[in-house]
């Protein structure tokens, strides 16, 4: 009996892997060209550059992945998110988190409202040191919707080896 609770137990406990930080890129580019691909621990991220601060995020989206590196960044919510260029899926650069506009259908005079799907996108680490970029992968253990597309059959960062 209890080989099983512990075996239950370390199935409700998620793997959290640790991740050193890889250096992506020196910052005078970045924030030129304001976004930049990269392959990190074999997971395809993009950088965002936007309004002083580093954004990073899983390449594709969540939704049915879409080349977030080719969205545009827009304003909504007062908050700075990643339009997917496939179907317009909106992804907060901050937190990660889908937005969507909802209205009550039962009242004529309602104005739409942004409301969060909740984290959708999964969120990396940047880091600046000496000119240089850094991405940090996500140690989180939720399971997030990006996750999907981050690996396998569906990259677009061809690795040269």
């Amino acid at each position: 009996m209890l080989e099983s609770m512990d075996l239950d137990s370390s199935e409700q406990d998620p793997e959290v892997k640790k991740y050193s930080p890889v250096c992506v890129g020196r910052e005078d580019d970045i924030k030129k060209s304001e976004r930049m691909t990269a392959v990190v621990h074999d997971r395809e991220v993009v950088i965002f550059y936007h309004k002083g601060e580093y954004h990073a995020m899983d390449i594709r989206c969540y939704h049915s992945g879409g080349p977030l590196h080719l969205g545009d960044i827009e304003e909504f919510d007062g908050r700075p998110c990643i339009v997917c260029p496939w179907h317009k899926y909106k992804i907060t650069l901050a937190t990660g988190e889908g937005l969507y506009q909802s209205i009550n259908p039962r009242d004529p005079s309602a104005k739409p409202e942004w409301c969060s799907k909740g984290v959708k996108q999964r969120i990396h680490t940047v880091t600046v040191d000496k000119g240089n970029i850094y991405v940090t992968l996500s140690k989180e253990p939720f399971k997030c919707d990006s996750d999907f597309y981050a690996t396998g059959d569906f990259k677009v960062i061809q690795s040269p080896f």
